[in-house]
């Protein structure tokens, strides 16, 4: 029984306005410096290092627990950057300090991990990764006024203070653009819809979605909510679902629960499309998936993996050789996040005995005065408000990997 797992944004509803930073270059890198133990990585890597001193980036997202596939990619698409800007001779001269810590997708954890960031001087953060922590540490360093950079923290309240920006597109313009691509393209009129209600992703998405449907007249026969504590059995959801006639049911959830409800849907002989968004990158791990669930997958990603731009094939090529595996969507947010902060601090002139407010003032300013041509997107700007303009790409799963559309 094939299934068909939708994912889509239009470039139109996606297209926020703009102002930004950095470019992308690729280069021979070195192996991170990793501390297994303690559950976080801390390198720089001098060989190629300038005079100029050093300037220590920080990042945060969980490399351990259920969401460690995010930060596991995040940590090692930022690490991959610092490695080839650190060869290359650093940023206006300085070398860069990464250290990543480890939040397990937990706010209070999160806030930990930022004091200990702070604690070894962090002068800019990369991070978090997934959207409740990051909101929980925006408030930190909006107070400590310390600039963040978040790869893939894409709830609105993510970067509601001026001192925050993010690589990936905000939650409720997935929404939108998804509720806009099922209409416009007559995939179907009665669609239900299945979200998690303890998570800020995907309730933000499911609530402009809901929106936008109303607007494309799609019908929403049922919109069944679960909770992290009750994410295994969907039976009920998909019954209702089913049971109301839902052509398609829309996914604004992560890939860990998709796969169950790929399962159980199956199942029980149930076969409407399926519609997510970028939160079920990761749908091709899930350990003892059958991947045949998968196929015809399309899925909306900034990255794929198979795109035959140089840029994309040495960076997956790095990626492999130091890492293992195929980097995903937020390994490449990570590098195109570095190489952002890159731009802007050398856009504003930063040296390294400033204060982290001060480069924080800076930064914010240059964020609005660069372009990046990175992995994610070609072209990216950024807003004063901190949302990223560019074109979103789909990626459609064929054979068990992603395909470029």
């Amino acid at each position: 029984m094939k299934k068909k797992l939708l994912s889509l944004g239009l470039v139109a509803a996606l297209a926020v306005s703009a102002t930004a930073c950095g470019s992308s270059s690729s280069g021979d890198s070195a192996p991170a410096e990793t501390t297994a133990a303690s559950g976080n990585a801390d390198s720089s890597d001098g060989a190629a290092a300038a005079e100029g001193g050093t300037i220590k980036i920080g990042g945060i997202g969980p490399i351990t627990g259920e969401a460690a596939i995010y930060g596991q990619a995040v940590m090692n698409g930022a690490q991959l950057a610092v490695d080839e800007i650190n060869a290359a001779g650093g940023i206006n001269g300085m070398t860069i300090e990464y250290r990543f810590e480890d939040d397990e997708s937990d706010s209070e954890k999160a806030v930990n991990a930022y004091n200990t960031l702070k604690d070894w001087d962090m002068q800019v953060l990369m991070g978090t990764v997934t959207s409740t922590p990051c909101i929980a540490v925006a408030a930190k360093s909006f107070e400590d006024n310390i600039f963040q950079l978040t790869p893939s923290g894409s709830s609105v309240p993510c970067i509601e203070h001026p001192n925050a920006f993010r690589v990936c597109f905000s939650d409720p313009n997935q929404g939108a653009a998804s509720a806009e691509y099922i209409g416009t393209h007559e995939l179907a009129t009665k669609v239900a819809v299945i979200y998690d209600s303890s998570s800020v992703y995907s309730s933000g998405i499911y609530e402009k979605f809901a929106a936008g449907a109303a607007e494309q007249g799609i019908e929403i026969v049922s919109a069944e909510a679960f909770t992290a504590d009750s994410n295994k059995d969907f039976s009920v959801q998909l019954q209702k679902a089913k049971d109301n006639g839902a052509e398609l049911v829309f996914l604004p959830i992560y890939y860990t629960e998709a796969s169950l409800i790929l399962a159980q849907a199956n199942n029980m002989g149930y076969e409407p499309m399926f519609f997510g968004c970028d939160g079920l990158d990761g749908l091709l791990t899930v350990p003892n998936f059958d991947l045949a669930l998968a196929e015809d997958v399309m899925l909306l990603t900034p990255f794929a993996a198979d795109a035959e731009d140089e840029l994309t094939q040495s960076f997956v090529s790095e990626y492999e050789e130091q890492f293992g595996g195929i980097p995903n969507q937020f390994a490449a947010d990570a590098y195109d996040a570095i190489y952002a902060i890159k731009a802007a601090a050398e856009d504003a002139g930063i040296t390294s005995d400033m204060t982290p407010s001060d480069i924080c003032d800076k930064l914010v300013v240059s964020m609005t005065n660069i372009t990046i041509d990175g992995l994610t997107g070609e072209g990216m700007t950024w807003t004063a408000d901190g949302e990223p303009n560019k074109a979103p790409k789909a990626v459609k799963i064929v054979d068990g990997v992603y395909t470029a559309m």
